[in-house]
């Protein structure tokens, strides 16, 4: 279960986000990046957020941590900028965060520095798994921190949960834009080394974790069946 912490202080909005994350300060004296279950996308993106970052961690990619986030809407009464003050007010309560990386640098396809073969397939199989589109050139979501690679950002994944009656495990995922796809040398690998990981009770105790009122028109239940089939069938749905 993730920890709890309480926000002390809202620091500054992280522009580059579409739904306005914000950095900010907690009881336990940490920095992270917040993400607001009031925002334009809604609470579905931090069950994307939850759910995909913790089975990434649980397949041994590197993800911050996160952490469910208590926000007070007082917090955001003297905030100057409308926009931000908005947010806080419509955020008030639990919230998600990851844990901010101090002096991390965005990964860019130019960046020269080794990154192992089998961690790049294994992210971009991760990524067709989970269905996040957004890991392109233009937005990467990628970081460098003390000169490893870490993944960031899944709130555009699982995007099937925005239209329970169109979902599809066999559901095509284009890796045309995907900014590692020509560096994904060993996806059959990382095919045989992820998929035999993704188990029902894996499933089923990364989708316990999102509060109920997070979920829109399904439950947990729904989410751990849909993954659970689609897995086995990430060769089948990656177009490359």
């Amino acid at each position: 279960m993730p920890r709890t912490v309480f926000v002390t202080r809202y620091v500054t909005p992280l522009r580059e986000g579409g739904s306005l994350p914000g950095l900010v300060e907690a009881d336990d004296d940490g920095l992270y990046v917040l993400k607001f279950h009031g925002a334009g996308q809604g609470p579905l993106a931090l069950v994307s957020e939850l759910v995909a970052g913790e089975i990434g961690r649980a397949l041994g990619l590197p993800v911050p941590e996160i952490v469910f986030a208590e926000l007070d809407a007082a917090l955001g009464r003297n905030e100057p900028d409308y926009e931000v003050r908005s947010l806080l007010r419509a955020s008030a309560g639990l919230n998600l965060a990851l844990d901010f990386l101090p002096g991390a640098l965005p990964y860019l396809p130019a960046t020269r520095v080794a990154v192992a073969p089998e961690l790049v397939s294994a992210i971009v199989w991760f990524d067709a798994y989970v269905t996040n589109i957004d890991r392109t050139a233009r937005n990467t979501n990628l970081l460098l921190w003390h000169r490893n690679l870490w993944l960031i950002d899944h709130g555009a994944a699982l995007y099937f949960h925005h239209n329970w009656p169109t979902a599809d495990p066999k559901r095509p995922f284009d890796a045309a834009e995907h900014v590692l796809r020509d560096r994904a040398t060993a996806l059959g690998a990382a095919h045989a080394a992820l998929a035999p990981q993704v188990t029902a009770d894996l499933l089923a105790e990364v989708t316990a974790l999102v509060p109920p009122e997070w979920f829109g028109d399904r439950g947990a239940m729904a989410y751990a069946e849909h993954l659970l089939q689609r897995a086995p069938l990430v060769p089948e749905v990656i177009r490359l």
